[in-house]
């Protein structure tokens, strides 16, 4: 059991919920966020979406797939599981956490998709994230300490995109991970009190880098960063090179290596993959 499930307290449930197939070209918004973050939920545990299986899945597990590893897990389910969508509406008579609703999550897709699933470790190509240099950062990286309190009010810097910001000072809010747009097309990319684990959870969301992302920084703790690149999508991911050139790489991982002093190294690493024993296609109600 993750030490996340444990601080939530174990299996829980939600006092009220339906699940139905979504009418086809229907749109609901979610409620909040379903990753593998932690948004702010809605009162007395509210929730309403539409979405595939597979999101309610990682939601529930608090995982975030590639798409390939999306596809892998779906590959050997029924064809909705990938393709159908399900509206979800639920509440609970108290004021969950976010990590507390995705246990009720759990028992949900258990009861009514009769989910059963089980991890196991397997070694696979994945990518590090490593530091340029042993236990230092770059400039756009530092402990949450050293950067506004999550509880100290806000205040809008006249120029949310300046480098003159702090990491992630232009972000109102704590613990996800956001972006706006800069200047010339570019993209910055920020949060704050977020740990390295999360990061590296993150970088395969901003940019297809084919492989998932393990922290290996050896970092504790939390930090604020912001990361500021232009995307180019015929740029070549070049994982080589010395740890003082750019050259033949991508924007994204120059700016990871000049702001924040990170790489991404290709190795075959053991991790923990989500599998799926079992599932149905839930009874309307």
């Amino acid at each position: 059991m993750p030490d996340w499930q444990k601080a939530a307290g174990g299996k829980m449930e939600f006092d009220v919920a339906s699940i139905r197939p979504a009418e086809p070209d229907s749109r609901i918004r979610s409620s909040f966020a379903l990753n593998f973050e932690n948004e702010t939920t809605m009162p007395r545990g509210l929730m309403s979406a539409s979405l595939p299986l597979a999101w309610y899945i990682q939601f529930a597990y608090k995982i975030m797939l590639t798409p390939d590893q999306v596809q892998s897990m779906m590959a050997h389910l029924p064809k909705w599981a990938a393709t159908d969508n399900f509206v979800i509406e639920a509440r609970s008579d108290s004021n969950p956490t976010v990590d507390q609703m995705r246990l009720m999550m759990q028992s949900l897709l258990a009861d009514r998709f009769k989910l059963a699933v089980h991890f196991e470790t397997r070694t696979l190509p994945v990518l590090t994230l490593v530091t340029l240099k042993m236990g230092q950062t770059g400039p756009r990286l530092r402990p949450h300490s050293e950067g506004l309190a999550c509880e100290t009010k806000w205040i809008a810097p006249p120029d949310r995109s300046a480098s003159s910001v702090a990491p992630a000072g232009f972000l109102p809010s704590c613990h996800t991970i956001q972006a706006i747009s800069g200047p010339n097309h570019s993209v910055l990319l920020g949060a704050r009190n977020i740990t390295l684990e999360h990061l590296a959870s993150y970088l395969p969301l901003v940019e297809d880098l084919g492989r998932p992302v393990v922290d290996q920084t050896g970092l504790r703790g939390t930090y604020d960063f912001s990361l500021n690149w232009t995307p180019d999508p015929n740029a070549p991911l070049n994982f080589g090179g010395s740890e003082e050139s750019n050259e033949g790489g991508s924007d994204l991982l120059a700016a990871l290596k000049q702001q924040l002093g990170l790489k991404l190294k290709p190795v075959n690493a053991p991790i923990s993959v989500l599998v799926i024993d079992h599932v149905e296609q839930p009874s309307p109600n």
